[in-house]
């Protein structure tokens, strides 16, 4: 078993990275810059300018805005930010729209009072700036290497919040390093009531898949899985519910149904994914509630291991890590040892490496759906002694290794698809 003190740190480091969030989480991000902007200049902006990097952009054009009816995209998530956003509700910053706060919203729009720009010569993938201005005072707020992290704040030039230096000691001693065998180990001996909270989880991303059938959100995938004429072709099975209620809280999501979801590594489509077919499987088999934490945690712990390789943003699409995560929790309830769950992981990286991330869309529902029949297919494979092996392509005999080559195509080697899939999403006639 892990001794205390590191399952602490990481116990603390999944606190971290699993948390509830409303919306798709860039839009939410930026009105939560905005939010923390219009508290540091004390009153109403006048005008918001947003700068963003190419990668907040994408994910943040086509996406639904929770509690808006509807409205899509950021202006109006700036403008709710600035009106009614509490910085201290972190990914859940918009909790408290209202129909008249939207109008509101509207009217802000309508003045022509907000600007959104690429933010240029960065590196930083996930990078947000917001200056509000009004009454002859400015005050700017930043986000940049997480959803939630702030780097800086100021009013009128006074920095109230500095962080744009290297990591401070302090900052680092909050780094956990994991491979996939620390990871099964904690999943799978750390004490269960030193992890039951994990089950949140399965709460909020059940009930967003749920309310998500009785309403028509999106593409309705996950809904469209459930009716008559989809079950006739693919059968009222466990596969076919997994993928019904995975889609399912998707559709809800990018559509910007107000519910929240529990997210993983900043991105509540990871947490749908890292969570429901894990779930789901649990209860079809009736698996003991040890056993679903367990399985729940070795899901949501390898995404946030892959994540930390990857980076919060790339041209990879989430679902391939999170699927990943969830074909070891299915895995593990199926039985398996680590052995299965390496094969598992290998059998993901030789399928879906290279699914590009074209923003956050309502379409993500049917790359959830892609990932996750992949994630139950891998565990199948995986528990059928089946394992990809290392002289096929970017598969090595090191399973973190493995991983790496993933997170290094994501990160490094698709930078240019990155570049010419924002082209193309801005360039549209």
């Amino acid at each position: 078993m892990i001794p205390k003190p590191e399952r602490e740190r990481i116990i603390a480091l999944i606190h971290r990275e699993v948390v509830p969030a409303i919306g798709c989480t860039e839009p939410i991000a930026v009105a939560l810059c905005t939010a923390r902007a219009t508290e540091e200049l004390g009153h109403q902006p006048e005008r918001i300018d947003v700068r963003l990097s190419a990668n907040i952009l994408k994910n943040a054009m086509g996406v639904g805005i929770p509690g808006t009816g509807g409205m899509i995209g950021l202006p109006i998530a700036v403008a709710l930010g600035a009106l009614v956003g509490k910085s201290e509700y972190q990914l859940e910053v918009l909790r408290d729209v209202t129909p008249e706060a939207v109008e509101r919203g509207k009217a802000f729009i309508d003045r022509k009072g907000i600007a959104i720009a690429l933010k240029e010569e960065i590196d930083e993938k996930l990078y947000i700036e917001v200056e509000v201005s009004a009454a002859g005072h400015t005050a700017t707020a930043i986000i940049a290497g997480g959803h939630t992290r702030f780097v800086y704040a100021a009013r009128d030039g006074q920095a109230t919040l500095d962080k744009r230096t290297p990591a401070t000691a302090e900052e680092t001693e909050e780094a956990v390093g994991l491979s996939l065998a620390r990871v099964w180990e904690f999943a799978t001996t750390t004490p269960v009531d030193e992890l039951r909270f994990i089950l949140e989880s399965r709460r909020l991303n059940k009930a967003a898949a749920e309310q998500a059938f009785t309403g028509d959100y999106g593409h309705s995938v996950g809904r469209t899985l459930r009716r008559e004429r989809e079950l006739k072709v693919m059968g009222d099975s466990l596969f076919s519910r997994i993928l019904s209620y995975t889609s399912a809280a998707c559709d809800a999501r990018m559509a910007g149904a107000k519910i929240p979801v529990m997210s993983n590594s900043g991105s509540g489509n990871q947490g749908i994914a890292a969570t429901l077919p894990v779930v789901v499987y649990a209860e079809q088999i009736g698996a003991s509630e040890e056993q679903t934490v367990r399985a729940l945690t070795l899901s949501h712990l390898t995404v946030i291991y892959i994540k930390q390789s990857l980076g919060r943003l790339s041209a990879l699409c989430g679902c391939v890590v999170a699927a990943t995560g969830s074909s070891c929790g299915i895995a593990y309830l199926m039985g398996g040892d680590y052995d299965r769950i390496v094969a598992a992981v290998k059998n993901m990286i030789a399928n879906l490496t290279g699914m590009i991330c074209d923003g956050a869309k309502p379409s993500c529902a049917m790359k959830l759906m892609s990932g996750v029949s992949t994630a139950v297919l891998s565990a199948m494979m995986a528990m059928d002694g089946h394992c990809v092996t290392p002289v096929e392509g970017i598969i090595d005999e090191d399973v973190d290794r493995c991983i790496r080559n993933l997170t290094r195509i994501g990160r490094d080697g698709m930078n240019e698809t990155d570049r010419m899939v924002l082209d193309i999403m801005t360039h549209k006639s």
